[in-house]
């Protein structure tokens, strides 16, 4: 098992990125590093036992709490980071937020986060989704799924589902996100307006005017992407090419600003394109 305070190995001679992901790796070669930042020693001990036992994946650092985390990340630049939620003095949804900024700036590589949280917790997940996680996982989620999700978010996909999400947002979470409240009131109803009430519940006007950018067929896609629709499903749906939808589905991420698809899927949520049932 790699020491929780070891460096990663630095970059190979020759290269040089660019682009807006220019912190990104690419080199098929090299084993994904990992950060592990949780709380709690066990549930460290046991991701990092899974994680280095593949051979293309190895943990480069470990953090107690976001504070401790980001100062790792910033330190390894890792490929992906596993985000514990609730954590002492910084917790997982600013630590993702401060680590994300980073990376935008360009000071360091940009990371793939996946946040850990636990079912009852699912609120504090889709907040850290909107801030750009690539999506989360239940703290005792099996190892095959564990790996499975870091090896997806790295090819640029996300590790839940946008029928997940869907689920989630029926369980009327999404109408608690909008304020930042993360306290226990954030999960008692929340007051609805005349001009922001639907039957998906609060619309979010900002979310509304994003999407006023999408062509017909993009608000299209993106309604099957919110019905859960991989782009092969999608293009049997509309009877439209693989790379089409790819690019239709590239063009939807860059006008709404949303870094994946899960990103997407809750914009289509907050303007009441798609909507919840329950």
């Amino acid at each position: 098992m790699t020491h929780p305070d070891a460096q990663a190995p630095t970059e190979p001679d020759g290269q040089t990125p660019t682009g807006p992901d220019a912190h990104t790796r690419t080199d098929p070669v090299a084993a994904l590093r990992i950060v592990l930042i949780d709380d709690q020693v066990l549930v460290r001990t046991g991701f990092a036992m899974v994680i280095d036992s593949q051979p293309d994946m190895s943990v480069a650092g470990q953090a107690a709490d976001g504070d401790e985390g980001v100062t790792t990340v910033r330190t390894v630049e890792p490929d992906v980071v596993l985000m514990d939620v609730r954590m002492p003095r910084v917790d997982g949804i600013v630590a993702t937020e401060q680590i994300l900024a980073l990376a935008d700036s360009g000071r360091i590589r940009t990371p793939k986060i996946i946040v850990l949280t636990t079912f009852d917790e699912d609120e504090y997940a889709l907040r850290a989704l909107r801030c750009g996680a690539s999506g989360f996982l239940l703290k005792d989620t099996m190892p095959e799924i564990l790996l499975e999700s870091i090896r997806t978010v790295i090819d640029g996909g996300a590790v839940i589902a946008p029928s997940t999400t869907r689920r989630l947002l029926d369980r009327q979470l999404l109408p608690h996100l909008g304020d930042g409240d993360l306290s226990d009131q954030a999960t008692q109803s929340a007051p609805q307006s005349a001009e922001t009430t639907s039957a998906a519940g609060l619309l979010d006007e900002a979310a509304v005017q994003r999407l006023e950018s999408l062509t017909p067929r993009e608000r299209e896609v993106l309604t099957l992407i919110a019905s859960g629709l991989s782009n092969t499903e999608i293009g049997d749906e509309l009877f439209l090419a693989k790379p089409t939808v790819k690019t239709h589905v590239g063009r939807i991420l860059m006008k709404l600003e949303a870094r994946d698809r899960v990103q997407a899927v809750i914009l289509a949520y907050e303007a009441g394109l798609v909507h919840a049932h329950g």
